[in-house]
Order: structure tokens, then C-alpha cells, then sequence
């Protein structure tokens, strides 16, 4: 049923004796445990060792902390553990995605805007050494997916770009880095994201490609990633309409499934078509694109009888676990399909070695936190800054470069997106804003610094606040009526920078009539538009007529951007890796 000689595993006689050997001694409690990845809720020990113990977990997948309590998380995990655990974490962008002082390295789309394959293998190498150093052994990554519609925001800044030969050259030199960290990967998210606006954690998601087209572009990125020796797949909770009516012509719309609950899919497209041998462990299972199609108690089952292998977390962890221990027992999970998963699951642990190791060796020994940040992990993200940041429209050849002895005076404006509940909550456990520079205000003192009298943009609503703040009444005209005159707005600087700071979704511009928010006044003053997050800011503004991606607002970033707009149009030197003009003609007059 799976050829553990061949990739992934590659396992000798004596690692697949003790999978075989190691699979017949498992009590059917032991077996349902081993198909559970979990998120851990907390550092208490007697919580992890109940956790384990309890459930026999197949894997967990850290809790986002400081380098050093990662660690002994992972240790209590695995001393615990009668198998060998995955300790899985999201090294999409650096070693941040295993602890919370790990090193930011650079997120897909700005690996694929450097254009230099080097720098995916340094991000797969140095986040995954950080992630070793703590306990850690799988990276949910590469993220696979191809960028074609840019009202996706789910992995618009985590893919590579929209080029599928550059996803797979990028998602290959990612798993050779990993691979040299002695981490495995599950690349996601199959069959491939990317065409659908919606968000699969909230609603159902698309990919629209027939066969022909799929293997083209998604198709061969995996068949490229499994012949380098690719360890796991993630499913994506993902429908594919047209490929399935081609494979089943009878199928209704009502029959369609997500991938993940899709044997058609998960078995005869990944197995079968592309030969993955590997591992298959499903995204997130309390998503709303796998849990909307059916019951739980239905879709737990199914998802395994479709060919995936583990689940990415429980819902709530008694209810799953018997909902599972009650399908393998009443024959819904069928005893060779059991065995076929847990073969997987163990055999992949045995390609990492984790059978061999005692307890005590399955996490590093020595102080994990000065593992954390080296310098060549430093130099590696400010080189990547240096190499990415991109000038993707450029109307007005005048405008760089941006030296004091031309425009002494600059207004930034900060544009950011509308605060969701999440924006809230982390405010609240801050206990406010905090002390820590906005990129704009880190902008601007970088700019007084080379000798710009640069300031912030104080818009209507701001005065508002403040008169409030400081007990006046306010004067709500500044909002409703207070247009000004353009000679005096034009006076008062010689440059304007609008900045977007806009994670996911669209830019949240205010709406006084006449203000500077919305940069209207492009053929008034020289205006440089800059997004510091999503790249996809010229759909909202496509009148600006000079705009740069910068794709994140870390230190070396912001440090590269000053250098570039000072130094002017050939220090850019970072290449457009989706459509940023978002595909509307007037974004790009």
C-alpha cells in the first residue's frame, strides 16, 4: 500500500520493521491519536502530559512564544510522548513562524520579487535552524499557491508570485534549505490556492482550473516539489468544479467537495496522477470550507477515507477523538486504511530519524535563545530588503530621486486598513497602543535624519479627536465642510508620500471632502505612493502616478527604501511578481 523505500521515506529493513512492529502493538486509542496534529493552549506541564498521554498525539504545532519557553514546551512534549511527536510551526517567513523572537527573513511575495532562488533557499535554511533549535522538526511550508486574482487575500503576500514556473522554482529551493536544517515540510495548500476572493476560513474556496490547465501550473508545481523529495502535502480545503466534472461528468454542484473531503483529489489526482507517496495532513479542520458540507461527525471520516492521512487540530478535543475512535471501531475507517495512514504518519518519523533518538535527544540541548537571530540570518533579511523592494509604476521620470535640495518638505500620509476584532483584542492585551513607531512615523524620522523636514498628515477626524481629547467641542465642519483651498494645500510641502499599511483587504481612506487622505491632488504635487504590506494598493489609488512595493515595514526594509528613493529609479531593484496594477487599465495610465 505505500513503499516506504521510495521518496519520501527511503527507509532501510530495519525502519520499516519498526513501523510494521510499532503499528501492531498500537490500541485502537493509540492508533486515532497518531491522526491529530493540535495547537497547544498553554505551558503548564501537567496540561501537556495529560495532552499526550490522553489523546497519543501524532504531532502539535507550537504555541507562538519566546524562544526559550518553546522549547521546554517541545521538551515536556516529547519526554512524555510514547511516540515520537511532529512538532510542527509556519516558517513561511522566518524562524517568527516557531517562536516569537525568531527571525523575520521575508515573506513569499518578496522572495519571488527578488527574482533570486538563493534567497528562498535562505529562508528555507535559516528559519528552520532557528525552528530545530527549539524543538521543532516539520515546517508547514512552502506555500504553494499561484497568485492569479489579486482580490485574494489569504495568501496574496505568503505566494511567490503569479508565475507557476516561478512558484516551483522558489518552492523548491525553500525545501532544499529546509531539508539542509534537517526539517520536513508540507507544502500547501493542495490543490492550490489563489483564484477565489474568498478566505477558506470563512467560506468556500474556488480553483477553477480543468485538468489540462491545473497541470500546467499547480500541477507542476507539485510534481516538482515530490520528485525533490517533498515530505508532506497540506490539503486545502478546496473545490475544483471543473476538474471534477471532467473526472466524474454526472457530478452536481450539490456532490461537490472540498479536497480535503474529496477522494477524487486527495487519492486520484495527488496520488495517483502526480505519484506522491508522502504524507498528507489536512489545513486547519474547524475551517468553514470543510466543515460547511456536511456534519463533523460525517466529515471527520471522510476527510481520512479521502486519502488524507492526519488532521490539523481538533475542534474540541474529547468529541473528535471518539467521533474517530468510533468510526475506526464500527468499520467506517476500514482497518486497511488505517493502517495505510499510520504507516505514513510513522514512516515519515522514521525517515527523520526520531525513532532512533531517546527522549532526551528529540530536542537540541543548550540555550535556544542564542541560536535565535545570528548574523547571517540578519544579513540574509537586509539583502532580501535590498533586492526586492520594487518601483512598479513610474509616470512622472521626474519625481526620483527624492533628495532634500529638491523637495525639503514632506507629508506623509498614513493610510491603513479598517480594524477588525483581532485589531481590538491585541490593542486591548497591549493595554493600548504602545510606544512602538507606526512605519510612518518610522519613515518620517529616517527621513529627517538624511535632512527632509518630513511630518505626518493630520486629517479632519484626527483635529476631531483630539478637540475631544482635550474637552472642546468639536468642530464637526472640519470633517462635513472643510475643503481646502488648493494653493494653500499646495504650499504647504513640496512632496507627498502616501503610505499604505494594509495587511489583508483594502485601504480604509477617510472621507472629508478636500482632505489629504486620498491622494486627489497627483497633478497638484509630486506624490509617492508606498505599500509596506499588501501589494495590491493601486486597485484603490490608481491615479498615482509614481508607486513602490515594499512589502513589509521591518528595519532593513525601511533602511533599503529611504536609500532607494534618495539614490532614484535604478536602485530599485525588485520585479513585479503578481500584476500589481490588479488587472484594470486605468491603474496603470
Amino acid at each position: 500500500m505505500v513503499n516506504l523505500k521510495a521518496k519520501p521515506y527511503l527507509l532501510g529493513e530495519d525502519d520499516i520493521k519498526w513501523v510494521e512492529s510499532t503499528i501492531a502493538k498500537m490500541t485502537d486509542e493509540e492508533k486515532v491519536g497518531q491522526l491529530f496534529f493540535q495547537l497547544t493552549a498553554g505551558m503548564d506541564e501537567g496540561y501537556l502530559k495529560n495532552l499526550v498521554e490522553k489523546y497519543h498525539l501524532g504531532g502539535c504545532r507550537y504555541n507562538n512564544m519566546p524562544a526559550t519557553a518553546v522549547k521546554m514546551q517541545n521538551t515536556i512534549l516529547q519526554s512524555n510522548s510514547k511516540i515520537p511527536l511532529f512538532i510542527a510551526c509556519n516558517t513561511e517567513t522566518g524562524g517568527n513562524g516557531c517562536c516569537s523572537d525568531g527571525t523575520y527573513i521575508g515573506s513569499g511575495i518578496k522572495i519571488g520579487a527578488t527574482g533570486k532562488p538563493e534567497h528562498a533557499r535562505e529562508l528555507g535554511q535559516y528559519s528552520n535552524e532557528e525552528a530545530v533549535a527549539v524543538g521543532c522538526n516539520m515546517a508547514f511550508a512552502p506555500v504553494c499557491d499561484i497568485h492569479y486574482n489579486w482580490l485574494n487575500t489569504e495568501v496574496v503576500s505568503r505566494a511567490f508570485g503569479c508565475d507557476h514556473e516561478k512558484v516551483a522554482e522558489m518552492s523548491r529551493a525553500y525545501l532544499e534549505g529546509a531539508h539542509t536544517a534537517g526539517v520536513a515540510c508540507a507544502a500547501k495548500h493542495f490543490p492550490g490556492n489563489g483564484q477565489d476572493f474568498r478566505d477558506a476560513h470563512i467560506a468556500n474556496n474556488l480553483n477553477s482550473f480543468g485538468e489540462k490547465r491545473w497541470m500546467e501550473t499547480y500541477g507542476h508545481v507539485y510534481k516538482t516539489l515530490i520528485d525533490a523529495g517533498l515530505d508532506a502535502v497540506m490539503g486545502g480545503h478546496i473545490m475544483m468544479r471543473e476538474y471534477m466534472r471532467e473526472v466524474n461528468p454526472t457530478v452536481t454542484d450539490e456532490e461537490l467537495l472540498p479536497a480535503t473531503l474529496c477522494p477524487e483529489i486527495m487519492t486520484g489526482l495527488l496520488r495517483d496522477k502526480l505519484g506522491f507517496n508522502g504524507m498528507v495532513v489536512t489545513d486547519a479542520s474547524h475551517m468553514v470550507a470543510m466543515t460547511d458540507r456536511m456534519t463533523r461527525r460525517e466529515m471527520l471520516p471522510a476527510s481520512i477515507n479521502a486519502g488524507c492521512d492526519m488532521f490539523l487540530f481538533f475542534n474540541d478535543p474529547d468529541e473528535d477523538f471518539a467521533t474517530m475512535l468510533d468510526a475506526y471501531r464500527s468499520g467506517k475507517i476500514s482497518e486497511e486504511r488505517m493502517t495505510e495512514a499510520l504507516t505514513r504518519i510513522l514512516g515519515l518519523k522514521a525517515h527523520m530519524g526520531l525513532h532512533k533518538k531517546a527522549k532526551e535527544e528529540l530536542v537540541p540541548e543548550g540555550n535556544a535563545a542564542d541560536a535565535i537571530g545570528k548574523p547571517e540570518y540578519k544579513a540574509a533579511a537586509e539583502a532580501i530588503s535590498r533586492d526586492s523592494i520594487t518601483l512598479v509604476k513610474y509616470k512622472d521620470e521626474d519625481v526620483l530621486p527624492i533628495i532634500p535640495e529638491k523637495y525639503k518638505r514632506i507629508m506623509i500620509v498614513y493610510v491603513k486598513g479598517a480594524a477588525g476584532p483581532m485589531d481590538a483584542l491585541v490593542q486591548m492585551a497591549m493595554g493600548g497602543a504602545g510606544t512602538k513607531k507606526n512605519p510612518a512615523e518610522d519613515l518620517r524620522d529616517r527621513l529627517i535624519e538624511r535632512g527632509f523636514d518630513a511630518f505626518l498628515y493630520e486629517s479632519p477626524l484626527e483635529q476631531i479627536k483630539a478637540q475631544i481629547a482635550r474637552g472642546e467641542k468639536p468642530n464637526l465642519n472640519l470633517y462635513f465642510a472643510g475643503k481646502n483651498a488648493i494653493d494653500g494645500f499646495v504650499s504647504g510641502q513640496d512632496l507627498v508620500i502616501t503610505l499604505c499599511d494594509v495587511s489583508n483587504g483594502r485601504p480604509a481612506f477617510g472621507l472629508s471632502k478636500g482632505g489629504g487622505e486620498i491622494p486627489w491632488y497627483v497633478f497638484e504635487l509630486p506624490v509617492v505612493a508606498i505599500s509596506v504590506n499588501s501589494p495590491t494598493m493601486l486597485a484603490d489609488i490608481p491615479q498615482v502616478r509614481t508607486y513602490i512595493n515594499a512589502y513589509d515595514s521591518k528595519p532593513s526594509t525601511m533602511e533599503a527604501l529611504v536609500d532607494k528613493l534618495i539614490k532614484g529609479k535604478e536602485a530599485f531593484l525588485g520585479t513585479d511578481p503578481i500584476d500589481s496594477f490588479c488587472g484594470l487599465w486605468d491603474s496603470k495610465i
